[in-house]
């Protein structure tokens, strides 16, 4: 039984697998708010105590640069280091490594039904490839290929300089200077980077904040919010954030 967890700013989701015959089965899966808990300790304290699983072996995707087995999260107040979690779960090692990193490797294990198509083109499974993910932050990874099987590579490349590429993005970058003076791609292309270009939109007077968007910005995801008032047709503002957002 492996112990498998991905380790985000806003959700913490941890799963015991199975391994049968080369395949791999969620046994139990659980999602916890990362913000509630003082430490991944904690989490995975309660988790494995919940289901009275022992895992032969744990790897835990984390959002952030992994170093010698130890993490200190950009987007959380935490410290996780891999012998911490070793002794607590009695292993005698657990492996610590980039979210992204992680996602990459899971690539191999997507069908069909998993998938979205974006570009109806001609592609191969041989190539360079990229994985990219918008969430507290923006992470990216990589995987190139030596002719015969791919390599991946974590990246922080969401911390890059954003670059606009027109007026109003040039606007915009003018905005988060302002606001943050060093402007990476994660400032914009992430959940708070939605947050971000809506007060740009607001502040630069291109539409009107409602009050009852105000009072659910206020008590919940401001992020989930804006998105929501989107798709939902509910304000005009919020389109123009999530267009100009994507």
């Amino acid at each position: 039984m492996i112990l498998a967890g991905d380790i985000g700013g806003t959700h913490t989701r941890l799963a015991f697998v199975d391994v049968a015959n080369g395949a791999l089965r969620a046994v139990w899966v659980a999602v916890f708010p990362s913000h509630e808990y003082r430490g991944l300790e904690e989490i995975v304290s309660k988790f494995v105590a919940e289901y009275k699983l022992r895992p032969d072996a744990a790897c835990f995707g984390v959002a952030g640069p992994v170093l010698n087995g130890r993490i200190e999260t950009p987007n959380l107040p935490w410290i996780i280091e891999s012998k911490h979690l070793a002794d607590k779960l009695g292993l005698a090692g657990v492996s610590l490594i980039n979210d992204l990193e992680a996602n990459a490797w899971g690539i191999a294990t997507l069908v069909a039904k998993d998938l979205i198509l974006l570009n109806a083109v001609k592609s191969s499974s041989a190539g360079n490839q990229a994985v990219i993910s918008a969430g507290t932050g923006l992470g990216e990874a990589g995987l190139y290929w030596d002719g015969a099987r791919h390599h991946i590579f974590a990246s922080e490349g969401g911390h890059a300089d954003f670059a606009p590429r027109n007026e109003l993005q040039m606007e915009l970058l003018q905005y988060l200077i302002a606001r943050f003076g060093h402007v990476s791609y994660e400032r914009v292309v992430s959940g708070p980077g939605l947050v971000n270009i809506f007060y740009f939109l607001r502040d630069t007077k291109r539409g009107d904040e409602p009050a009852w968007l105000t009072e659910q910005m206020a008590h919940g995801d401001p992020a989930a919010a804006i998105s929501r008032a989107a798709s939902e047709g509910q304000c005009p503002l919020c389109e123009q954030a999530l267009d100009l957002f994507v």
